[in-house]
C-alpha cells in the first residue's frame, strides 16, 4: 500500500526532545515500512527515517524563536495535494488545517486527532466538516465531539525494542510532561512529600508555561524531596522511567490518550493516575497501576505500588500498546478509506 504521513512541523520527527504526536508518527511510519507498505513522510528536513522523507521546512519550526509556522503548513500541504495521486492513502497529524482542502478532494484521506477536543470552538467546525473522516486516540477523546465522522479508535503503540524493564529500579516517583498547570506537577510533588518519597521531575517549560512554571512551581523545588531534571530525550527516559518505583499522572484535564503512560508500562514502571480523560482505558487497574480520585487516594496508592509485579506490567504493554498492533489497526482503516474512495469515485465519474 502506498501511504503519506503527514506530521506536524514544530518537532522532527521523531522529536529530539519532548513531542507526542511526532514520536508517534514516526513509530507509526517506521512499522508500515517495516510490514511492506511503501510510505512517503511529509516533515521537517531534519526528520529521521527509513521512508521517503519529503520535506516541507528545514529545521523543526520550535527551533526557531520567532516563525509563524502557517505560511510552512500552506506549503506544505500544496506539496501533498500536488503529489496526492500517488498515494493509495493520505493519513494527516495536524489536526484540522486541511479539511476545507481535503473536502474539495476525491481522495483517500483519514485525520487522526491527537489533543484534546472539548474546545467549545470545534463544536461548529466538525458540524460542517462532519463528512471527513477521523481516528480517535481513546474513546474519552470522542465524548465532546459525538457528532464527528469517527472510523476508529487506535490506542497509541511504541516499539518493542524501545525500553526495557529494569530489575534494579529505585525508591523514587518520577514524573514526565510538560510543566503546566493542567499536567498536575503540583499535586505530584505533594503526592510525593506526603507518601514519603522522592520524586523527579524530567518536565519541559514551554514559553506559554514560563510564568506559571515561575510563580506555582519553582517555589516547590527547593524542598528536600524534589529533584528537577528537567528536558529529557528518548535516550533518557528508559533509564529515568525504568528506574523508578512509580510514575505519577495526576492530570487536572481530559487527557486523549497520555504516551507517558504506555513509556512507564514499557519499562515496567506501574502508574499512580488521577482518573480523568482516557485513563481509566490505559491503565489495567491493579495490574500496570492504580486509577485515583484526588490526593488522599493517590498518597495510599503509592504505598501499594510495591506489590505490583512489574514483569505483569510489562506484559500488559506487549499485549495492548505495540507499535505492531497500532499500525495493523491503521492498515484497516486505510483499507476502508480506500474502498469507500474507490465506490464514491466510481458512483460519480469525473
Amino acid at each position: 500500500m502506498r501511504i503519506a504521513q503527514v506530521a506536524p512541523l514544530c518537532e522532527s520527527v521523531p522529536p529530539k526532545l519532548y513531542g507526542g504526536t511526532e514520536r508517534i508518527v514516526s513509530y507509526l511510519t517506521e512499522e508500515l515500512v517495516k510490514q511492506g507498505h511503501e510510505v512517503t513522510l511529509f516533515a521537517s528536513r531534519d526528520s529521521t527515517t527509513r521512508a521517503r522523507l519529503i520535506p516541507c521546512c528545514e529545521t523543526a519550526l520550535r527551533s526557531s524563536a520567532s516563525v509563524d509556522p502557517l505560511p510552512h503548513y500552506l506549503l506544505m500541504l500544496e506539496k501533498v495535494l500536488a503529489c496526492a495521486r500517488q498515494f493509495d492513502v493520505i493519513h494527516f497529524h495536524i489536526d484540522y488545517l486541511h479539511f476545507p482542502l481535503v473536502h474539495r478532494q476525491r481522495l483517500a484521506h483519514l485525520t487522526t486527532l491527537h489533543g484534546r477536543q472539548d474546545i467549545p470552538d470545534l463544536v461548529p467546525l466538525f458540524r460542517e466538516f462532519h463528512q471527513l473522516p477521523v481516528v480517535s486516540i481513546s474513546d474519552a477523546q470522542r465524548e465532546p465531539l459525538p457528532g464527528a465522522n469517527w472510523q476508529a479508535t487506535v490506542h497509541h503503540g511504541l516499539p518493542m525494542d524501545l525500553y526495557a524493564p529494569d530489575d534494579q529500579h529505585g525508591n523514587y516517583l518520577a514524573f514526565i510532561g510538560r510543566a503546566s498547570p493542567e499536567k498536575g506537577l503540583d499535586r505530584g510533588i505533594e503526592i510525593a512529600r506526603r507518601a514519603g518519597m522522592e520524586i523527579r521531575i524530567a518536565a519541559k517549560v514551554d514559553k506559554a508555561d514560563r510564568a506559571y512554571f515561575a510563580q506555582r512551581i519553582e517555589p516547590l523545588l527547593r524542598q528536600p524531596h524534589v529533584t528537577f531534571v528537567g528536558e529529557i530525550g528518548e535516550d533518557r527516559k528508559g533509564e529515568f522511567l525504568g528506574k523508578a518505583a512509580g510514575l505519577l499522572f495526576p492530570i487536572d484535564w481530559p487527557e486523549p490518550f497520555g504516551l507517558v503512560l504506555i513509556e512507564a508500562m514499557a519499562c515496567g514502571t506501574p502508574v499512580v493516575a488521577y482518573r480523568r480523560g482516557s485513563v481509566e482505558e490505559v491503565i489495567d487497574e491493579g495490574v500496570s497501576g492504580f486509577v485515583c480520585d484526588g490526593m488522599e487516594a493517590a498518597v495510599e496508592a503509592v504505598g501499594r505500588l510495591p506489590k505490583l509485579c512489574r514483569l505483569r506490567c510489562r506484559e500488559t504493554f506487549e499485549r495492548r500498546f505495540s507499535a505492531a498492533r497500532m499500525a495493523r489497526q491503521y492498515v484497516e482503516v486505510y483499507e476502508r478509506s480506500i474502498n469507500r474512495e474507490w465506490c464514491h469515485g466510481r458512483d460519480h465519474p469525473d
